[in-house]
């Protein structure tokens, strides 16, 4: 049983900043895609950023420059270091991974995280 397990979330000032981390766990082989998502109340939730197993990362455009995205393989965990924060920032951060192969199976399958809240306020 594969579980996507986020932690890092809380409350900060505008400006300041956060870093989410997410570790899957299980009997994994590998993890295509990584990535982290979020969704404001009352919209839709939306792409943060993401990255490949070979390290290409992309970023909605809210966030570039002021959102990283790193992974490492051989843990299986995604972080996002998020930088000068805005109050639009404030959202459940959610962490999923695209195609996780397991011991024994022979297809990859996507699960996501529980989410964590970010709150960004004065």
């Amino acid at each position: 049983q594969v579980q996507l397990v986020e932690s890092g979330g809380g409350l900060v000032q505008p400006g300041g900043s956060l870093r989410l981390s997410c570790a899957a766990s299980g009997s994994i082989v590998s993890i295509a895609d990584m990535g982290w998502y979020r969704q404001a109340p009352g919209k839709q939730r939306e792409l943060v950023a993401a990255i490949t197993s070979g390290g290409s990362t992309n970023y909605v455009d809210s966030v570039k420059g002021r959102f990283t995205i790193s992974r490492d393989n051989a843990k299986n965990t995604v972080d996002l270091q998020m930088n000068s924060l805005k109050p639009e920032d404030t959202a459940v951060y959610y962490c999923k991974a695209d195609r996780i192969l397991t011991a024994g199976s022979y297809f990859g399958r996507n699960y996501w995280g529980q989410g964590t809240q970010v709150t960004v306020s004065s």
